[in-house]
C-alpha cells in the first residue's frame, strides 16, 4: 500500500474576498511525481506555495506525514522549493551557491544532518581520542563540500564549481537552483514552473532529466505546469485544475483517455466532442449509430462523445460511418491535421495520408476508441 506523505482537507484560500482554492482534496503519495496543470489563475501555484509552508489556508488542513502543519514555517518543514524565478546570488559561485543553505545551518543540525556518529568515528581514526568542536567543524565542511559536489555530478554541473552564475546559460541556472534544493536532502521537492524560462528543446531535455532524477533519488515531486507536454511526459499521476477547483486526478493516460468533462478533454490534447445519445452498447452521433460500451449511461441519455483526432480512419467508401469534405490539411511533422465538415460540424483528423482541400473522404472509429461523458456546464 502506498504511504500518504502530504495530505490536503477541505483546503480554502481567498485573496482580498475571491476565492483562489476551492475545498479541495488530495493526497499525494511517498516517492512519486505529482503534477498540478491549469491556465493561469487555477489555484495551482497557491496550492503548492500552501504545501511550502509560504501561505496559510483559511481553512482546511495541510497534514505532512499524518501531522497537521498549517502553522508550521517553511524552514521547519521537509520541504523545498524551487521557484520559477531561480533567486540565485549573483555575488556567489555555483559552488558557494548550492552550499548556502548547509553552510548556514546550525552545528547542532548539521551534525544530526550528516550522522554524528559516523562524524565522531571518522575523526577518531583519523585523530585519536581528543576532538575538539573546530575539528567537528573542520569535518562538517569537509561533509558540505562532498554533498555538493556529488548534487553538482547528479544535475550534470560538475566542473562548474566556481563558474560564475552570470556566466551560465538559462538551463544552467535551472540545475544550479535544482542542486541548492537536492543538497538539503528534502523528502518533498516543490517545483513551480521552473522549465518556463528555457527554450523548447532544452525544455524537451529537462523533462525527462528531472524525471531520471526524481527516479534516482527516490524523493516526492509536486510539480506545477500550465504546459500538458511537461505534464503529461513526467508525472506519475497529474491533478487537473480549474478556477480553484480539482477537475480530475489520474494517470497521464486515464486523464487523456477517459477526461472526465469537457474542459479536461480540451485542456488536454485536441478533442473532438459531439453531443449524442446513448442506445445500450451503442451511441447515436450526427444520425449515426456507433458501437461502444454505455456502462453508467441509461438508455436515451443525452452524453458527450469524445473522439480524439488520431483514433479515427480514414477507409473506403464500404467501410467508412462518416462521410464528409476536407477544409484544410496542415503538415505537421510526423502526420497531416485535417478538418473535416461532417454534415455541418468540423472534425480534426489526424493521417499520415495526404488528402486535397474538397476532397472527399470516409472515417470510421473503432469502439475502444470512443469515450462518453456525462453532460454538465463545465466547459
Amino acid at each position: 500500500m502506498k504511504k500518504i506523505i502530504i495530505e490536503l482537507k477541505d483546503v480554502v484560500k481567498k485573496f482580498d474576498g475571491e476565492t483562489i482554492v476551492d475545498s479541495i482534496n488530495l493526497q499525494i503519495y511517498e516517492n512519486e511525481f505529482l503534477t498540478l496543470l491549469g491556465p493561469s489563475g487555477c489555484g495551482k501555484t497557491t496550492t503548492l506555495r500552501m504545501i511550502g509552508g509560504f501561505e496559510k489556508p483559511d481553512s482546511g488542513q495541510i497534514i505532512l506525514n499524518g501531522k497537521i502543519v498549517n502553522d508550521l514555517p517553511p524552514y521547519a518543514r521537509p520541504i523545498n522549493t524551487v521557484f520559477q524565478r531561480y533567486a540565485l546570488f549573483p555575488h556567489l559561485d555555483v559552488f558557494e551557491n548550492v552550499a548556502f543553505g548547509l553552510k548556514n545551518r546550525s552545528m547542532a543540525y548539521l551534525l544530526e544532518f550528516f550522522g554524528e556518529e559516523e562524524i565522531r568515528k571518522e575523526l577518531a581514526s583519523e585523530k585519536g581520542e581528543r576532538i575538539g568542536n573546530a575539528d567537528l567543524r573542520k569535518k562538517i565542511n569537509k561533509k558540505i563540500e562532498e554533498a555538493v559536489m556529488k548534487v553538482l555530478e547528479l544535475v550534470k554541473l560538475s566542473g562548474y564549481e566556481r563558474r560564475k552564475i552570470e556566466h551560465l546559460s538559462g538551463g544552467q541556472q535551472q540545475r544550479v537552483a535544482l542542486a541548492r534544493a537536492l543538497v538539503n536532502r528534502p523528502k518533498i521537492l516543490l517545483l513551480d514552473e521552473p522549465l518556463a524560462a528555457l527554450d523548447l528543446k532544452l525544455r524537451q531535455n529537462m523533462h525527462y532529466e528531472l524525471k531520471e532524477m526524481q527516479k534516482k533519488l527516490g524523493i516526492t515531486f509536486v510539480f506545477v505546469t500550465h504546459d500538458q507536454e511537461e505534464a503529461m511526459t513526467m508525472s506519475d499521476r497529474i491533478v487537473v485544475m480549474k478556477d480553484g477547483v480539482i477537475q480530475q486526478v489520474g494517470t497521464p493516460r486515464n486523464i487523456y483517455d477517459e477526461p472526465i468533462n469537457r474542459y479536461v478533454a480540451t485542456f488536454i490534447g485536441e478533442s473532438n466532442i459531439i453531443r449524442g445519445v446513448c442506445l445500450g452498447g451503442k451511441v447515436k452521433v450526427l444520425d449515426t449509430e456507433l458501437e461502444t460500451s454505455t456502462e453508467g449511461f441509461a438508455i436515451g441519455e443525452s452524453c458527450d462523445v469524445v473522439i480524439r483526432p488520431e483514433d479515427f480512419d480514414v477507409v473506403g467508401p464500404d467501410k467508412g460511418k462518416f462521410s464528409g469534405t476536407v477544409l484544410s490539411a496542415i503538415f505537421k511533422g510526423v502526420h497531416n491535421e485535417l478538418i473535416v465538415d461532417i454534415g455541418g460540424t468540423e472534425f480534426i483528423v489526424n493521417s499520415f495520408e495526404n488528402y486535397e482541400v474538397g476532397e472527399k473522404i470516409y472515417l470510421k472509429v473503432d469502439p475502444y476508441e470512443i469515450h462518453l461523458m456525462k453532460v454538465t456546464d463545465n466547459a
